[in-house]
Formats: C-alpha cells, sequence, structure tokens
C-alpha cells in the first residue's frame, strides 16, 4: 500500500511544493518509509539546452568534516567533467551532504553527458529535466521538503509518492517517483504491482534500454518514455500499456506539460480526481485533495481501464 497524489494548474504557476507536501503529508500512513516529488516549472528562459541533474553518492561514513571534504571533491569532479564536455555549470545547490542539484547548459547528447558523469566514483544521476525536479529520499513528507528547500518551489504541475518498501530496499534509489533515463522530463508514481514485470524488462533492455533498480514503477517510467519516443502521444502509449503490462496498478505520469493516470481493469487501487477550470488534483485518497481545497468539492474515482491526460 502506497499514497500517490498529482496537481497541475491549467494556467499560470503556484507554490506546488508546499503544496504537494501537504497532500503527501495526509498519505503518510499509505507508506511511511520514502517521499518523493517530480516537480514542474517552465524551462529556465524558455532553453532546450538548459537542464537541472539531481546526483546522489554514497558518503563516507566518517566524522561530518570528513563527508563535507568529500562532498566538495565530488562537486568539483562533477563541474569538471561537464565542462570537459563543453557544458557550463551555471549554478549549484547542495541540501544534504550526499545530495548535489545541478543547473547546466549543455547542448551535446544527453545520454553521453549521463554516462560521463556516472562513470566518476559512486556517483548516480537521480534525474535530469529541463522542466523537472526530482526529489526523493528516505522519511515523511514534511522532513524531505524541509531538507531539500521545497517550500515556495513555483511551478506548474507535479506528482508525488509515499513509499511503503515490500519488496526491495528504503533508500533513495529504490524511491518514487521514478526518471525515465535517459529521458529528459518523463516521471512516475505508482501504486500496485507489474505482474509480468521480468519479460517486460528483457524486452526494454532488448531495445537498449538500462535499468537504475528492480522497481516495477521504474519499468512503467521507461515504458512510456519509449512510446513516447516513438511518436505516440501520452495518451496512446497510456492505452497501450494496459495491454502490455499485466498486473493490479494505478499510475500517473509526469512530461513537461501533461499529467496522466491509468489504471487496470479490475480497478482495485483506489483513485479520487477532482477538476475546475483551473486545477486537476488526483490522489489515493480524497483527504490530499481536501488539503488543497478547503471548500466543498465535487470528486469522481475513475472506472476500470480508464486512462486520463490533462495538458498545459
Amino acid at each position: 500500500m502506497c499514497g500517490i497524489a498529482g496537481i497541475m494548474y491549467k494556467r499560470g504557476s503556484a507554490d506546488i511544493g508546499t503544496t504537494m507536501t501537504a497532500m503527501l503529508d495526509s498519505l503518510k500512513h499509505r507508506g511511511p518509509d520514502s517521499t518523493g516529488f517530480a516537480l514542474y516549472k517552465p524551462a529556465a528562459n524558455g532553453s532546450r539546452d538548459h537542464f537541472t541533474l539531481w546526483l546522489k553518492w554514497d558518503p563516507p561514513a566518517d566524522d561530518q568534516y570528513g563527508r563535507r571534504e568529500y562532498a566538495a571533491a565530488q562537486r568539483s569532479a562533477i563541474v569538471d567533467q561537464v565542462a570537459s564536455m563543453g557544458g557550463r555549470v551555471v549554478a549549484s545547490d547542495q541540501p544534504l551532504d550526499y545530495v548535489l542539484k545541478l543547473d547546466v547548459d549543455y547542448n551535446g547528447e544527453l545520454k553521453t553527458l549521463e554516462d560521463r558523469l556516472e562513470s566518476l566514483p559512486g556517483i548516480e544521476i537521480v534525474s535530469l529535466g529541463r522542466s523537472m525536479e526530482l526529489i526523493k529520499d528516505v522519511g515523511l513528507a514534511v522532513e524531505v521538503s524541509e531538507h531539500y528547500h521545497l517550500a515556495g518551489f513555483q511551478g506548474t504541475h507535479a506528482i508525488g509518492h509515499t513509499r511503503m518498501a515490500t519488496e526491495s530496499a528504503v533508500d533513495i534509489s529504490h524511491a518514487h517517483p521514478f526518471w525515465a533515463y535517459p529521458f529528459a522530463d518523463i516521471a512516475v508514481v505508482h501504486n500496485g504491482q507489474i505482474t509480468n514485470y521480468h519479460k517486460s524488462r528483457h524486452l526494454l533492455e532488448r531495445e537498449g534500454h538500462r535499468f537504475r533498480s528492480h522497481c516495477d514503477s521504474e519499468l512503467i517510467a521507461v515504458y512510456i518514455a519509449d512510446k513516447l519516443s516513438a511518436g505516440l502521444s501520452l495518451e496512446e502509449a497510456l492505452h497501450q500499456s494496459q495491454k502490455d503490462l499485466d498486473g493490479v496498478y494505478t499510475y500517473f505520469v509526469c512530461t513537461e506539460n501533461e499529467i496522466g493516470m491509468a489504471k487496470d481493469e479490475l480497478a482495485a487501487k483506489p483513485l479520487v480526481v477532482m477538476e475546475d477550470d483551473n486545477v486537476v488534483a488526483l490522489a489515493s485518497e480524497e483527504v490530499a485533495i481536501r488539503q488543497v481545497f478547503k471548500n466543498e468539492i465535487k470528486s469522481w474515482d475513475p472506472y476500470d481501464s480508464e486512462v486520463m491526460v490533462w495538458s498545459r
């Protein structure tokens, strides 16, 4: 049992950092192990060459000074690697001694940049996006939000997840949302289980896709990204996933300008949707939506096998 939530403002932007924190905090009973946010804002200056990366590494287990020194060395190595590829680190932020946010100007091949960064000892890229910032860690929503300074994050749409670990480790790598490596700006949150995971993963790996975990939610992200890169619309990709992915699930997908949801044919995993002229909100339970809308709302439960997509 996990909790998922999403929101999209059809016009303009809002403090989605605070909003998603409140929504996910109300779902903490569904998953206290880790929390994650995929937050979207317009690309910086409209540039197609400006990217935000979140990276992590395993810090040494010695004293705090040694950890800070190690983190500084890692940051320096990353900046040098980006420069060696003709890119430029515009800004950086290190909210914790094992996590680094980089704003990078780079007009080369994204997969090459990602592979070169991950060739550095201990480095793992958590996400990359022109519009997306994906933040996730062990702990409750309010803790993760505070550590990563999410209050005041002005954005257009977002999805988030509270995880109850049932099969894999409790760490950043297995926390949701999942980014669809190596595609920019595609993220997934998921409640349920994909029962043909191994077969579906094998098929995607034969096409050259790479996975960073053994979580079936990452499979959904890579699957959708593969379909989008082949020319399908998000709605078409979601419908196709219901034919190709077996299991019991409800999941959300975010792209740079869209948010979509899909339910399996049994519709066993809960979902509530509320929409008006300005905003759409969806979550595992209505209590999360009521964190945004304090007045009377009209919500509904999507049917079995239902797909819905909203665009800005």
